[in-house]
This record gives structure tokens, C-alpha cells and sequence, in this order.
């Protein structure tokens, strides 16, 4: 994968775990910075509820791709790649070593390895792909994908109608199962990746999760996602922390539910955050309290001639 001695250290793990923490400490004692791969800090308009490093956190190293969009403006992961290896080029040139540092799996693997090559598909087919999931429930999805991609049927996660319609309209609009475009070009990357992952026992991360988001409320949550309600239906706002105080707004649901939920569903994403990390190759996990002259040895051994 690799050409030069370039390395991207990359922090991965489920939210809430500690990952800005490692990689600034990471950062500062490499003297390099940080590429931030986490897929809904990328918009100013959202703070609070995306856990954007605070102003001291983004003084002590610098930082990119941190609050630079506008929820107004489609950004997709394939903008990310490009974006972001442009920005690794000119910093390598600096220092042979830099950081990425995120929980979005999508994202940081289309930096380490690339993106697969889709065909351009008629929008029509995914429409009615929505129509029939309404109509006729997720099963009848799940059953048409297993008659026309088995091999990807085991893989896809079968209660997520975004991956099923996204694969079925792949094999609908080409003719072919959506497995035969995966994986079919080796991406090749200026820099070999070392991959830290922290992980924790499943109780003290989702005590750690309910704390963040009790904090999130505290700082001011209600009144972020207040302002952002009027523009509810844009992608970027389709994610955990707002989804549920806009059912709150919409007088569905009540204040104390709706924290429940975040905190509910924030312990759901970390748990499929880590089913997506673990499947990764070559990833050096760590305890949360792993000391960093530990974690720091060992990227040092891993960057050694």
C-alpha cells in the first residue's frame, strides 16, 4: 500500500471513548497534526450535539476538516477522500508523519484504502425502491437481495434500508450483483497506516456515553437543534442527538424521552461503530487507560527503519 516512509497514524473507536484526547496527545508529542474524519464535525452549524473539540482541544494541535462546511452544501465521502489526501500531501511534505483521528468507518476507510467504483444509476429505480420499502416493509428488500446478490447478502446489514436499497438499485440499474464492483482496484496510498483503536468495557463506555450526552443538554443541546429545526429534512442533520429533539419539537415525544433516546440510541451507534473497527486489518487496540507512553512505544516501533 504504501510508497515512501510517510505514516498516518489513525485513532479510531466508538464515540465518546477518547479519541480527540489520544490523538492531540499523539499530535504534539510527533510535533505533526490532525486530519479530523468524523463525518458530521465537518458542519459549522452544528457544535454541541457533534462533540466538536472545544477551543482548547483545537489549540493544541492543528486541525482540519473541523467545522469547514455548511449543512447546506452536500458533502460526500468521496469529496472527503479527495479532500483529504490532498491536504495529507502538503503535510507530509512537513513531517513524515501525521494523525486522523474519527469515528465515521466509511470515511476513514475510503482515505486508508479508497472507494470502491459504482455505475451511474437512474434515480427512478432507487425511488421506487422507497416506494416498496413503504409499501411492502423491509423483508420484501431483504428477500429480493438475497435472489439477485447472495454473496452480499451475507455481509450487508439486513435492518438498514439505506445499505439494502443502495445495494439492490446498484443490481437493478447495472444487471450485476453489487459484490462484483467491490474491492475490483488496489488503491495505492503515499503513507502505510498505523491503526490505534481504543476500546472499554462495555459498561464504562455507555456510563461515559450517558455522561456526554447529559453534558450535551447542559451546554446547550435544545436550543442548537432548535435552530436547526427548520431544516430538519437536509442529510446532514439525519443523525442521533437532533432526530430526537426534532420529535420533541414536533410535541411526539416528551424532553426526558427524548434525552433517553439520544442516550439509547448513542450507545447503539458506538456498539455498530466497533462491530465496523474490529473488522479492520492490522488495528493495535488499546485500553482507555493504557498509558500513552505505551500507545506512543508502540507506534515507535512501528515507524522504526
Amino acid at each position: 500500500m504504501s510508497t515512501n516512509n510517510n505514516y498516518l497514524i489513525t485513532v479510531v473507536g466508538p464515540t465518546a471513548i477518547g479519541k480527540t484526547a489520544l490523538a492531540i496527545a499523539i499530535a504534539k508529542h510527533f510535533n505533526c497534526e490532525i486530519i479530523s474524519c468524523d463525518s458530521r464535525q465537518f458542519y459549522q452549524e452544528m457544535t454541541i450535539g457533534t462533540a466538536v473539540p472545544s477551543l482548547e482541544e483545537l489549540a493544541a494541535a492543528p486541525h482540519h476538516f473541523i467545522q469547514d462546511k455548511s449543512i447546506f452544501n452536500p458533502y460526500s465521502v468521496g469529496d472527503f477522500e479527495r479532500d483529504a489526501l490532498l491536504k495529507l500531501d502538503q503535510l507530509f511534505t512537513q513531517n513524515p508523519i501525521q494523525v486522523m483521528v474519527g469515528g465515521s468507518g466509511l470515511f476513514v476507510n475510503a482515505v486508508l484504502n479508497g472507494l470502491d467504483e459504482f455505475p451511474e444509476i437512474n434515480p427512478e429505480i432507487r425511488e421506487k425502491l422507497n416506494q416498496q420499502l413503504e409499501e411492502q416493509g423491509l423483508e420484501s428488500l431483504q428477500t429480493l437481495l438475497l435472489e439477485l446478490d447472495p454473496i452480499h447478502y451475507k455481509k450487508v446489514a439486513l435492518q438498514n434500508p439505506q445499505r439494502l436499497i443502495r445495494a439492490l438499485e446498484v443490481c437493478i440499474g447495472s444487471g450485476q450483483p453489487y459484490s462484483s464492483f467491490l474491492k475490483q482496484k488496489e488503491n495505492t496510498r503515499n503513507f502505510t497506516p498505523i491503526i490505534i483503536g481504543l476500546e472499554a468495557d462495555r459498561q464504562e463506555l455507555y456510563s461515559r456515553i450517558n455522561q456526554r450526552v447529559e453534558l450535551m443538554m447542559e451546554q446547550g443541546l435544545v436550543d442548537e437543534a432548535r435552530q436547526l429545526y427548520p431544516h430538519q429534512s437536509l442529510n446532514a442533520l439525519q443523525t442521533v442527538g437532533y432526530r430526537e429533539l426534532f420529535s420533541f419539537f414536533n410535541d411526539e415525544i416528551s424532553l426526558e424521552f427524548a434525552q433517553a433516546e439520544i442516550q439509547k440510541n448513542t450507545r447503539r451507534f458506538a456498539k455498530r461503530q466497533l462491530t465496523w473497527f474490529k473488522k479492520l486489518d492490522a488495528v493495535n487496540w488499546f485500553d482507555i487507560h493504557t498509558p500513552l507512553k505505551d500507545i506512543i512505544q508502540k507506534i515507535h516501533h512501528q515507524t522504526a527503519p
